[in-house]
């Protein structure tokens, strides 16, 4: 039995960079008004403080963003924590056609994370960087992209499995 595993962060620079920039913004102007914030009540302190820690909690949720997946005999897996809390499961038997393609976030998705497009008939994708996934499309018509770092793992893998694709087409 062969089983693909991949775990991924969401580390691309800009994002790194521009959470970076709004801490120093933010706890520059609240340093900046300590002496007069520090004279308010809790409540008024904790309002100035709001931005700050607000910054604070965004870049915990971002270095702690993962794409997981699996591929074994079952099916494909992917669980984007902490938003999805449990693995969606994908069976082959609801799989009509999965591939590996290279894709646009910008233009195919508005970007990476776990992503919809309403108005085009690209699907769901869930991708943390980079321009590669495994496309899955379910005998529903419904579409969805999991992006991937081990592309060439991926392949070899989803090679195996692929007659169960076709015994469950008919």
């Amino acid at each position: 039995m062969k089983v693909f595993v991949e775990e991924q962060k969401f580390n691309q620079l800009f994002v790194i960079i521009g959470l970076i920039m709004a801490l120093l913004i933010v706890s520059g102007f609240t340093f900046k008004e300590w002496e007069t914030i520090s004279k308010g009540s809790n409540i008024e302190i904790l309002g100035s403080l709001s931005g700050l820690i607000l910054v604070i909690l965004i870049g915990i949720l971002f270095f702690n963003l993962k794409l997981k997946t699996r591929v074994d005999e079952k099916g494909i897996y992917y669980q984007y924590v902490p938003f999805q809390l449990a693995y969606k499961v994908i069976l082959w038997e609801n799989i009509s056609k999965s591939y590996i393609r290279k894709y646009d976030a910008i233009s195919e998705f508005g970007g990476w994370g776990l992503r919809f497009n309403f108005f085009r008939k690209t699907g769901k994708s869930v991708t943390t960087s980079g321009n590669i996934g495994l496309q899955i499309e379910l005998k529903t018509g419904s579409k969805i992209l999991i992006g991937t770092q081990k592309k060439e793992d991926l392949k070899s893998v989803l090679k195996t499995y692929q007659d169960k694709i076709k015994t469950h087409e008919s």
